[in-house]
C-alpha cells in the first residue's frame, strides 16, 4: 500500500485527504461536529449532541471578569458585568438552530467550507436577557439603522485581522417576535464554551452566522455594517463578484431519523419486513411548520405525516411520524416540509458559490430484508 492511501501517511509525512477535500476542510470539520441524526428524537437537543461550528478559536473567557458594552448611537453606554446582566428579567426559548451551510456537501461542484450534509442543526433552551431591554437601557438615537454586535473569537480573512462581527437591522434586534436574547444559559446550565460561554446572541429564526457567540460589545450606528463577515461572507452569489443577497432567515426543512440499523460497509439502513415508524423534525425560519409529506419511493409519489400538536415554541422544530409497510428490496426515503407561507424544499437544489441556504429534500437509502 502506498503512503497516504487509505489515511495512512510515512513518518514525517501528511496523508492526503480524499478526493476533492483539502486539508483545510479537514482541520476544519475536525474542530467542529453535527447532530447525529437518530438524535432528532430528542425534544430538546443535550449541548454534546447540539451542532457546533467555529470559525477561528474558542477563546479564553472567564464570567467573572467578562464585561457586555453597548455603544454607539445611545443616550447612554453601558458596560455590564454578568451579574449585572442576570438582574434584568430573564426569559428561556427553546429555538432550532442551523448552520447556513447546512447541506452543502451535497452540492456538484462543491462549495469550499465546511462541509456538512444535513447534520448541521439543534434545538436548545436558550435563557438570557431579551436584547430589546438592553437597548432600551441604553437608549437608541432616532439615526441608528443597525445594532453590530462583536465577539471575542479572533483571526485573519483574506490577509485581514478581526473579531467576528455581523449586525441585525434595528427592528430586528429591538423586536418581540423573534425576541432576540443575549443569552447565558443553554438547557438550564451555563454556556459550554464551545456554545459561546459566558454570552452568546440567540437570533431566532436565522441561520447560525446571526448567533454571535462570546459575546462582548454591541454598537449602534448610523449606516449599514459593512465588515466581512456581514457583507463578504454570508451572501447567496453565483460569481466572485457579484454582490449578492445577504443570508438571513432558516428555509424550511424536514429531517427523518434514519430507521432500521446500518450496514456498515455500504453505509444504507436495513429494516425488516412490515410496519416501519418513520419520524422526523421539521422547522422554518420564516413562518410555523405547516405539512410534513414523506416518501418512500425517491419522491415520486408523497403522503402527508402526521405532525405534534403546535405549541408556545414557534421557532422550534416540530416533531412528525408516519408510518410505512416495508417489503423486500431497495428504497429510498426522503421527508419534505411546507410553512405557512407557502414556501417549500426543492428536489433539485440550486447552487450558489458558499452553498448556503441548501435545503434540498433528504434521501435515506434503505434495504428491506427478505425475512
Amino acid at each position: 500500500m502506498d503512503a497516504g492511501a487509505e489515511g495512512i501517511s510515512a513518518p514525517g509525512r501528511i496523508a492526503e485527504p480524499a478526493e476533492g477535500i483539502s486539508l483545510e476542510e479537514l482541520a476544519l470539520a475536525a474542530r467542529n461536529h453535527g447532530l447525529p441524526l437518530e438524535a432528532l428524537r430528542y425534544d430538546v437537543t443535550p449541548p454534546g449532541l447540539h451542532y457546533v461550528l467555529v470559525h477561528y478559536d474558542i477563546p479564553a473567557a472567564r464570567s467573572e471578569n467578562w464585561r457586555l458594552v453597548v455603544n454607539g448611537r445611545v443616550r447612554t453606554p453601558l458596560t455590564l458585568d454578568m451579574e449585572t446582566l442576570r438582574s434584568f428579567p430573564a426569559v428561556t426559548h427553546r429555538v432550532t438552530m442551523e448552520c447556513a451551510g447546512n447541506g452543502r456537501a451535497r452540492l456538484v461542484p462543491r462549495p469550499v467550507s465546511q462541509p456538512w450534509l444535513v447534520e448541521a442543526v439543534g434545538t436548545a433552551e436558550w435563557t438570557g436577557v431579551p436584547l430589546r431591554l438592553l437597548l432600551a437601557e441604553a437608549g437608541v438615537e432616532p439615526d441608528a439603522v443597525e445594532a453590530v454586535f462583536g465577539g471575542a473569537d479572533h483571526g485573519i480573512e483574506r490577509g485581514v485581522e478581526q473579531d467576528y462581527r455581523r449586525s441585525l437591522p434595528l427592528a430586528v434586534a429591538r423586536g418581540s417576535d423573534p425576541e432576540v436574547l443575549v443569552a447565558y444559559g443553554m438547557n438550564g446550565r451555563p454556556l459550554p464554551p464551545q456554545h459561546g460561554h459566558p454570552l452568546r446572541l440567540v437570533v431566532p429564526g436565522w441561520y447560525g452566522m446571526a448567533h454571535v457567540k462570546w459575546l462582548r460589545e454591541i454598537t449602534l450606528t448610523d449606516a449599514p455594517f459593512t465588515g466581512f463577515q456581514q457583507a463578504v461572507a454570508y451572501r447567496y452569489r453565483q460569481e466572485a463578484e457579484d454582490p449578492g443577497e445577504p443570508v438571513t432567515r432558516i428555509a424550511p426543512r424536514a429531517l427523518m431519523v434514519p430507521p432500521g440499523f446500518p450496514d456498515f460497509m455500504s453505509r444504507v439502513r436495513v429494516v425488516r419486513p412490515g410496519q416501519v415508524r418513520l419520524e422526523g423534525r421539521a422547522w422554518s425560519g420564516y413562518a410555523p411548520v405547516a405539512k410534513v409529506e414523506a416518501s418512500t419511493d425517491g419522491g415520486q409519489t408523497w403522503s402527508e405525516a402526521e405532525l405534534a400538536p403546535p405549541d408556545e415554541n414557534t421557532w422550534a422544530w416540530r416533531r412528525w411520524q408516519t408510518s410505512w409497510t416495508a417489503t423486500p428490496g431497495s428504497h429510498v426515503l426522503s421527508a419534505r416540509t411546507t410553512d405557512a407561507q407557502g414556501n417549500t424544499q426543492p428536489l433539485d437544489q440550486p447552487w450558489n458559490r458558499g452553498g448556503f441556504g441548501n435545503n434540498l429534500v433528504q434521501q435515506i437509502s434503505v434495504v428491506c430484508l427478505r425475512k
